[in-house]
């Protein structure tokens, strides 16, 4: 390692080329403009030092060396202006980049949500076609049952229709032998006297009563009677049983017309005649009734057909209805189809609306109907409009008449009530003398004169009393001199008797027991006197002065001028 070290070092110093592209260029064949303006000037050596000591040439140096650290600033201030500068368009460019991106995407979702809804569209009208497609196989397939169903059960309904013919072809020649043996029967009843009518009506009866007994026959109860319920099942041995029964019967009727049984009293020849006609009238009963029996079975075997007609026919119907109504379906189905149509958003107006997918109940119009229509209904709501405007202002006019009539009831009762204040207005006698009196100017100036001449007959007669007050006056005020001297003198008299009764007072005092009752009796008489006198002065004194003082207020009212009523 340290051979190989060495040898690096001296390659690099053998490599001149290299070395000076480290000291001149700083190891870079080209210097980038945000390299130069990452430098620092180097500050010169003698700026460690003071100013002052600073000499020209070191001046003139830091003067350099402010120069080009200003234009360096500068160069980065232009520099760094123009990197904001490139920013921003770099900012707007990035922006604007954003913004075309963006409004593509839109236009790429657009056109993909638009793709996807023709897509639908599309699936839809599949999906529509192959259930129309679905159900018209299936409905197809219905008809064809039905025919078919229908078919069978017509065929069925030929089959009983001819069954049920020739049942009633069977069962008119049946009932025509046997309406035939029972007006036999009916023959040799009526008969049967015509034929004893030579004997008394006493053996007649007793005969007929004979001639009306039957035997007793037990019916065997086998197989083939129940099987003979059953009108179509097989019945073996029924015509064997009939001849048993019919055997026995015969049996039965040898035993009644054995001669035991004879009536007493009649001849035998009449006998034997009358047991060969009961004979002939039990055959005959027994092959109506066998006819009978027959009949009925056939009756009912012609019923049950019939049921069964009536229930294959209704059942034809059923099918019937049911295949018309499934062709009505189908037609309708036909013409009812499942159609997609485009609409733009507010050209469906349902009730109710809310989102729902699917319109089974709603019409399709033309856009020129609906346009005419609302022209129709904005012309009927303007011509709404007009009348409510015209009824508006029919009842503004109704409430401006009213109003007038109001007024006019209201300037009715204001006139009303003046023309009454008017009639009870009080008139005195001035008034009335006013209107009575046709020379009122001249009557009023004689009054003018009557109470000018008044006046002044007052007016002498007013200063006359002044005078006379005021001498009164005069008089009461040197009387009230008079009497506020006497008072003073009373008073300053009142003040000695004071000081003489104090001075008795403190004799009698000093001299106690030497003063007797009597002259103590007749001094509080004496005090007694004095003071009911000076009261009676004082009350006489206070009387004096409220007259004085009324007669001044009567004077002092005097003075004041008299209006004299007109």
């Amino acid at each position: 390692m340290p051979f190989e070290t060495g040898q690096l070092q001296q390659a690099r110093v053998s490599n001149a080329r290299q070395r000076a592209l480290m000291d001149m260029m700083g190891g870079v064949l080209e210097v980038k403009k945000e390299d130069i303006l990452r430098m620092v000037i180097p500050q010169p050596a003698f700026m460690a030092k003071a100013d002052a000591l600073w000499t020209e040439e070191e001046r003139k140096q830091f003067k350099d060396y402010e120069k080009k650290v200003k234009e360096l600033n500068e160069e980065r201030d232009k520099y760094r202006k123009s990197l904001e500068t490139e920013l921003k368009k770099l900012q707007n460019s990035i922006q604007e980049s954003t913004q075309n991106f963006d409004e593509h995407l839109k236009r790429l979702f657009e056109r993909r949500v638009k793709a996807e809804m023709v897509v639908n569209q599309e699936e839809l009208k599949i999906n529509n076609l192959v259930f129309s497609l679905l159900l018209d196989e299936e409905l197809s397939s219905r008809e064809q049952f039905l025919n078919n169903y229908l078919l069978k059960k017509q065929e069925e309904k030929s089959g009983t229709s001819i069954a049920i013919q020739k049942a009633r072809e069977d069962l008119d020649v049946f009932k025509e032998h046997h309406d035939n043996l029972v007006a036999e029967d009916k023959i040799l009843e009526r008969s049967f006297k015509k034929e004893f009518s030579e004997m008394s009506g006493h053996q007649v009866d007793i005969l007929y009563k004979l001639f009306k007994r039957r035997p007793r026959v037990h019916k065997q109860k086998t197989q083939a009677d129940v099987n003979s319920l059953v009108p179509y099942g097989d019945r073996p041995g029924s015509g064997k049983l009939s001849k048993d029964n019919f055997a026995q019967l015969m049996k039965s009727m040898d035993e009644l017309d054995n001669i035991n049984n004879m009536p007493e009293g009649l001849d035998p020849s009449v006998w034997e005649h009358f047991c060969i006609s009961r004979r002939a009238k039990v055959e005959n009963e027994y092959k109506v009734k066998q006819k009978a029996a027959g009949l009925q079975e056939m009756m009912t075997f012609l019923r049950k057909r019939l049921e069964d007609d009536e229930a294959v026919q209704h059942e034809i119907e059923r099918v019937f209805h049911e295949l018309i109504r499934l062709q009505e379906e189908k037609v309708k189905f036909q013409v009812n189809l499942t159609i997609q149509i485009l609409l733009k958003q507010g050209q469906v107006e349902l009730e109710n609306f809310q989102l729902i997918l699917e319109y089974s109940d709603a019409i399709l119009i033309n856009k020129n109907i609906i346009e005419d229509l609302n022209s129709v209904i904005r012309t009927q709501g303007q011509k709404k409009v007009a009348s409510m405007m015209e009824s508006k202002e029919v009842h503004k006019g109704i409430y401006q008449i009213e109003w007038e009539h109001k007024k006019m009831e209201m300037e009715m009762e204001d006139l009303n009530q003046k023309a009454w204040d008017i009639q009870m207005l009080f008139f005195s006698r001035d008034r009335q003398k006013y209107l009575n009196e046709p020379n009122y100017e001249n009557v009023i100036a004689i009054e003018i004169g009557i109470m000018e001449q008044t006046i002044n007959v007052i007016d002498k007669t007013h200063k006359k009393n002044v005078e006379h007050c005021k001498k009164l006056l005069r008089k009461l005020g040197r009387y009230s001199n008079q009497k506020d001297i006497a008072n003073y003198m009373l008073s300053c008299n009142l003040r000695e008797e004071l000081v003489a009764i104090s001075e008795r007072q403190d004799i009698c005092n000093e001299m106690g027991s030497k003063l007797t009752c009597e002259k103590i009796a007749k001094e509080r008489y004496d005090n007694l006197l004095k003071k009911q006198k000076l009261t009676n002065i004082s009350k006489q004194q206070a009387e004096q002065i409220s007259i004085l003082q009324a007669e001044v207020e009567r004077l002092r009212m005097k003075t004041f001028p008299a209006l004299i009523p007109m």
